[in-house]
């Protein structure tokens, strides 16, 4: 069970990860100590699965992004989930219901870098690419219980 005092230092972690464990001991009014096996125990339940770096992929030239639909041809499936999955441009993938099987986003430096990617899947998958232009919600959680 998650408890508020868990609920806060999520909350607290989502906003910073790397606050120490001093500062969510005085966000909770907990010890560092038990600010430490809360994160723990969080952490061996799978609630908390990782900390990580939030990195523009601007600074590294990746200047479009692209959201991509990828119906596979016939047969092709898991062959086209391999192929995206081998892309390291494709930073994220989700296998959906409906008539595409595919949504992926994918980073590019250039219109040209995209067409010689999609090229790539363009043998074994119909795509459908839509460029985003900005990320009116940038991902994040759902609320948490009793958190509204």
């Amino acid at each position: 069970m998650i408890d508020e005092i868990d609920q806060l230092l999520l909350k607290a972690l989502m906003e910073d990860s790397r606050r120490s464990l001093k500062a969510l001991a005085q966000i909770s009014g907990l010890s560092s100590p038990s600010v430490g096996e809360r994160l723990r125990r969080l952490e061996e339940r799978g609630v908390i699965r990782g900390y990580r770096v939030d990195v523009d992929p601007r600074h590294f030239g990746y200047q479009l992004q692209a959201i991509v639909r990828v119906r596979p041809l016939p047969g092709r499936l898991h062959e086209v989930e391999r192929l995206i999955q081998s892309i390291p441009e494709f930073t994220e993938c989700d296998k959906i219901t409906g008539e595409d099987c595919f949504v992926a986003r994918l980073q590019v430096r250039s219109m040209e870098q995209l067409d010689e990617l999609l090229d790539r899947l363009n043998a074994h998958a119909e795509t459908n690419t839509a460029i985003v232009k900005k990320s009116s919600v940038p991902r994040r959680l759902p609320p948490m219980a009793g958190t509204y």
